[in-house]
């Protein structure tokens, strides 16, 4: 049974898109700075030094910046850099998308984490994942570098995507520009390209100040069910709880802050099982209310595969939206298990108390 969120709720999420693409020209120094959404002051730009070869064009829609790579025979890469508030649907769920990109078969959180390579991104620490397929479509091979940070409750993507030689060509001065990039604290004046959508001066401020990843400033104070058993959050969430049923059956939950909106969260539950993306139209047929002391939420329950294991898999996740944010609440993993754990973390939702 699936649980849609009304449309007021659908836009609550703050959506930035930062793109780049690869180029020519001499190294310098590149600044994108926010203009004010209102009266108040425009918050930090994000600057960065662009390689040698790297040439920088007209941004498309969404995007900020663009860069474009040309190598031998007209195979090209594209960067791109796409901030979105919360967790943006985790690691595994975007990393796994990007394989799927190239064909290439979903990783468990296990794999992934061994898979993944340490960078620097404007003095922070972060995880690159480095893929190679081949493009669906044509067949041709392709690679993919995808650096993933969060910063004060903000997730940072940074991707290299195009023909496989170039980009694992361009692989070191890839790592050395993420080493370039600073978010200065100094406000600017400049304005957003007319395509871009309007972005929330308090909340991109917020994302461009060091992260404190899953700080316990962040954690409603709430009761936590019997059997479940916490474990650490990782980078993206702000807590998760680890579920065991009989028969060596197992569960999840992961509670989150995720931006992007409700529909692509949503889908991205839907890849995790394996399952089409939903239009907004099947969304809007499905959603129902949940009713939480004091405030209102939507709940969804999905069957499906499991896109890590292969086994049949259940997920009921529960969205609340506050003024200033989202919370996501995913109970994920077997499915007789999941529905003698449903009633458990509506109750766990609603014993919720947020700072």
């Amino acid at each position: 049974m699936l649980f849609i969120m009304p449309k007021m709720m659908l836009n609550s999420a703050l959506l930035l898109l930062l793109a780049w693409s690869t180029g020519c020209g001499q190294s310098d120094i590149k600044v994108y700075r926010v203009a004010k959404a209102d009266a108040s002051p425009a918050p930090p730009s994000l600057k960065w030094t662009l390689p040698a070869g790297w040439e920088e064009v007209s941004p498309g829609e969404m995007r900020v910046a663009s860069f474009r790579i040309k190598g031998p025979e007209g195979k090209q890469a594209d960067v791109s850099i796409v901030p979105l508030p919360g967790t943006a649907g985790g690691v595994s769920a975007n990393v796994n998308r990007w394989r799927g990109q190239l064909g290439l078969s979903p990783l468990t959180e296990e794999d992934l984490s061994r898979t993944a390579q340490p960078v620097e991104i404007a003095g922070m620490p972060a995880k690159l994942y480095e893929q190679a397929g081949k493009i669906s479509a044509s067949g041709d091979p392709a690679r993919i570098l995808g650096a993933i940070q969060d910063r004060a409750g903000t997730a940072w993507f940074f991707k290299m995507t195009g023909d496989d030689e170039l980009v694992a060509h361009q692989k070191t001065v890839f790592i050395g520009f993420l080493k370039t990039l600073s978010f200065p604290a100094v406000a600017s004046t400049s304005e957003l390209p007319p395509s871009h959508p309007p972005i929330d001066r308090t909340a991109l401020t917020s994302a461009l100040q060091p992260a404190s990843p899953n700080s316990e400033e962040d954690k409603p104070r709430w009761q936590v069910p019997p059997g479940w058993r916490e474990t650490s959050a990782g980078q993206f969430l702000v807590a998760k709880f680890l579920i065991s049923g009989p028969d060596d059956t197992h569960a999840a939950v992961n509670v989150s802050i995720t931006g992007g909106g409700l529909a692509a969260n949503v889908n991205r539950w839907c890849g995790q099982l394996g399952l089409t993306p939903f239009t907004q139209s099947d969304l809007e047929k499905q959603l129902q209310p949940l009713e939480l002391p004091g405030r209102k939420a939507m709940l969804i329950d999905m069957t499906g595969i499991d896109a890590s294991t292969q086994r049949n898999a259940r997920l009921v996740g529960i969205i609340l939206s506050q003024p200033d944010r989202t919370w996501y609440y995913k109970l994920m993993g077997d499915p007789q298990l999941v529905e003698r754990e449903k009633n458990a973390l509506i109750s766990f939702v609603k014993s919720a108390s947020y700072k």
